[in-house]
Order: C-alpha cells, then structure tokens, then sequence
C-alpha cells in the first residue's frame, strides 16, 4: 500500500512539473496561464489531452507567414488617412463626432483599417435572402469570386453554391475558397475537386491537407466570413454556409444572424484581408503562387452610398487584439444606449467592467444572448457573466425564437459594429475575426429596429431567475466560469 502511494506521489509530482512546464514555455495571457494550470492538474493525463486540442499554439512560422503578408491595396491609404485624421472631410457628414473621430483614429492605430465613406449597404437577417443575393452575385461575376467561412458543408446550400462557383469557374472568372478545416468538419472528401479541375482554388485555413485529415486542435481557426466578388461587392457577419443557417436544424430550429452587403470602397479592405489570408495559406504549398497586387482586384468605385466603414480584422497572429479595442471604444464612448447581440457572453475583465460602468453612469446596456446552448459547457459561463451584468444594472435578455447567432453593436444610433467577433475571449484572443465598424445614422437606426423588433420574442433575465437556479446548476456556471479565459 505505501509503494502505492509513493508511486501516485510521484505521478502527480512529475505532473505537476510538466504542466508547469508545457504552459510556461508559450507565451499567454496570465487568466489563461493559470486557468490551463488548473485542467492540468486536475485532470492528471485526460488534462494533457483537452490541452493539445485546445491549448497547444499555432506554429510561429506559420504565424510569421500571416504578420508579414502585405497588406494589398491599402497600405499608402493607410499612411495618407493617419496624416489626415484631424481633417472635418475625413469623416462622414452628420457623424463629426468626438466619439467618431476617436473610434476611427483607434481603429486606424491598431488595425490599419482605412475607412471609406461611398458605402450602400444592405442588411440580412435571414439566411434565405442573404444566400439567395450571393448566389445572384457569384453568378454575376465577371472577374472573380473570393469566398472565405468558417464552415463550408457540402448539404444542400453548400452545393448550390459549390455549383454555382463551378460554373463561374467555366466561364472563366478565378475562384478563390478559403475555409477552416474544423469549422467544415464533416465537409465530404472530394468536395472541391470539380471546382479544381475548372482552374477554381479551395484551400483550408494554414492546413496542408483537405478537410476531411483536419488539425485536431479547437483554438486559433478562421471565424471569419468574407465574400468578394470583382472587387466591387463585400458580404461581411455572421452567417457561414450550411443548412442550419437556413433554419433546416431540428436542433436550433430558426437561426437568427446579421449580415452585411457593401457596394463601395470598403470592399478594398475587405479584398486586402481575404488577399493576406490566402497568401499565408498557400505560402508552403508547392506549386501555388501568392496574388500580387493588380488593379483589376482593387477597383476604385464611385459614389454608391454615404455609409462609412471600417473593416477590422483580429487574431492570434496580433497582440493588439484590435477588435476588442473596438469593442471597448464603442462601450466607453456611448452617451445614451449600448444595444448588443451575441451568441456567447464571456467578456474579459476589461470589458465585463467597461459594461458594469456604462450601466451604473446610466447608459441603456441591454444585451442580447441565446436562449439554448450549442456549447452546454460554454452557455453556463455565458450564464454566469450574465447574472454578474445583471447584478450590475445591465438588461439580458435570452432570445426565444431559435438561436441568436448574430453579433452586433449599435451606440447611440451614430456607431455599429457587424461581424464574426462575439463578445468573448476566444474572438479577442484565440480565433481569426473580422467585423465592420459602420458610422451611419440610418444603418444604425435599421440596426437598432432590428434589435427592438428581437426583443419582442425575448425574456429579460433576473436576480430572481437566477436566484432559482438549482446549486449543482450553479456550480456548473462557476466551474465553467474558472475556466473561461480557455473556452
């Protein structure tokens, strides 16, 4: 029995000693350092495993890959714009606000995001009508088509697409596919070969190998959703390409997102990220050669609308979590109303302030989140900061009519933000984003309709709600709420 207990003694001394090292030896956020730390050492070998699916780091040569990647199209825009901020015509007419003014220069800082002012924009909020405008788009195409999701599965949407990309690719116009190997899980083994042999391109996200031989590892995939189609139309949000955002999932039932359709300029920015993606993801691949700038994929556009845009992109490839920043211009800055929508609600102790703060100076905060979970584990955290907002003055409420997916903000009817980010640490920190801050008056009131228009088929949480919650439900919040700098 003693030789039993020395044995035991010494595993979980050794690790110990190994989860200390393993952590160490990769640079982190401290919360996330010390959340790793715990799964380690409490779950003795099962620990190890969860962390080579989620810990472990994306290589730093790919990294490297993706930080020096040019930025096509926009890099002299870029300078010129920083030269100019304090200049009145630099920004939209009506908007000549402090709060956009800053909100534009940080952006402009942190993520070199040129904001263009000639935007018409349109909004989705249903996926029949944003994949039936894309379909007429690729199918107009003239020159190419450059599509970059999440998830691309082969079900019916996904081959009605995949179609039409071919037949795009008949004609001539280059197709260019970027998608995330474990976003597209289940994706079918040969699904892009046709497309190839018509000259079109599919590659997953910094992988070698196709979909169906994906990386095992959970963090630092592409979230983000692009489309580009002849440098003149943008798609930018939430919605991915699969059935179940056609409200087909039995599970999820109606599936409510937002997305983004630009005609404008803000489409250059657009172009420059899904450019830089590509470029670092076919770096290594032999026989594949880097897109290098040419006119005919940054098409300059005359007037087309009065929205302003800023395209902003995020990841791990960049500490200055830029999109956050975003975020916390926007929550910092609001004078009346902050409205939210997000599938996930696990804010970072800078943000979790930020709201508390806006809420008790007398900012409107009201936040928007699902009523069921698609992530059991994460939904209790989402569950736990909600009941932290609420305790501080903030309105959540759960939204009833199927699951919320989009992730939005409206301020002050002037700012919005649309995109992929939720409000959560694995967009600031551990996935690859992308989101357009609009400065708009009118897309902000649509916006604002559309959020109001929810809240009709929503329950507003309170103390009491969740002051009759069962204890192992409340403990299942707290647990998932130590571990939620890793979720």
């Amino acid at each position: 029995m003693n030789t039993l207990v020395s044995v035991l003694i010494v595993i979980l001394l050794l690790n110990v000693i190994t989860a200390i090292i393993t952590v160490f030896k990769e640079e982190r956020d401290i919360t996330a350092t010390w959340a790793w730390l715990l799964v380690l050492n409490l779950l003795p070998v099962i620990g190890f495993g969860i962390y080579l699916l989620v810990g472990k780091k994306i290589s730093k040569e790919k990294m490297f890959d993706l930080k020096m990647q040019e930025r096509l199209g926009i890099a002299q825009l870029v300078e010129l714009q920083k030269e100019q901020w304090q200049d009145e015509e630099l920004l939209p007419k009506g908007l000549r606000t402090p709060e956009v003014r800053q909100t534009v220069r940080l952006l402009l800082e942190t993520d070199q995001a040129i904001l263009t002012k000639n935007n018409k924009v349109d909004i989705y909020d249903d996926g029949h009508d944003k994949f039936a405008k894309l379909l007429a788009d690729i199918d107009a195409a003239k020159h190419h088509v450059h599509l970059e999701y999440y998830s691309f599965f082969s079900d019916r949407i996904g081959n009605k697409i995949l179609a039409s990309l071919e037949a795009a690719a008949k004609r001539g116009v280059k197709v260019r596919v970027i998608y995330d190997s474990m976003g597209s899980r289940g994706q079918k083994r040969h699904f892009f070969d046709e497309l190839e042999k018509l000259g079109g391109e599919a590659e997953p996200f910094f992988a070698y190998k196709k979909a169906w031989i994906h990386s095992p590892r959970i963090n630092y995939r592409e979230h983000r959703k692009l489309a580009i189609i002849d440098g003149k139309i943008g798609y930018i949000g939430g919605f991915n390409i699969g059935d179940q955002y056609l409200s087909r999932s039995k599970k999820f039932g109606h599936w409510r997102d937002t997305h983004l359709r630009v005609v404008g300029n803000a489409v250059i920015a657009m172009q420059s990220r899904f450019l830089m993606d590509w470029n670092a993801t076919i770096k290594n691949i032999r026989g594949k050669e880097p897109v290098k700038y040419d006119e005919s994929l940054f098409p300059l556009q005359r007037q087309k609308g009065n929205v302003g845009l800023q395209v902003i992109s995020s990841g791990p490839d960049s500490e200055v979590e830029a999109i956050k920043k975003g975020y916390l211009k926007l929550i910092s800055g609001a004078n009346d109303y902050i409205y939210i929508q997000t599938p996930y609600l696990i804010p970072d102790d800078s943000v979790l302030e930020a709201l508390v703060v806006a809420a008790l100076s007398g900012i409107k905060v009201k936040i928007m989140i699902p009523c069921m979970p698609d992530h059991a584990f994460v939904y209790r955290a989402t569950e736990y900061y909600a009941k932290v907002l609420v305790d501080s003055g903030v309105e959540v409420y759960t939204y009833d009519d199927g699951f919320l997916h989009a992730k939005t903000f409206v301020v002050d009817s002037q700012i919005t933000s649309v995109g992929s980010a939720n409000l959560d640490f694995r967009s600031f920190k551990l996935n690859f984003e992308a989101n357009a801050f609009g400065y708009d008056r009118n897309l902000a009131l649509k916006l604002k309709e559309l959020f109001e228009a929810d809240l009709a088929k929503c329950t507003k949480l309170t103390p009491e709600y969740f002051e009759s919650q069962s204890r192992w439900r409340k403990f299942k919040q707290y647990f998932s709420r130590l571990l939620s700098p890793i979720l």
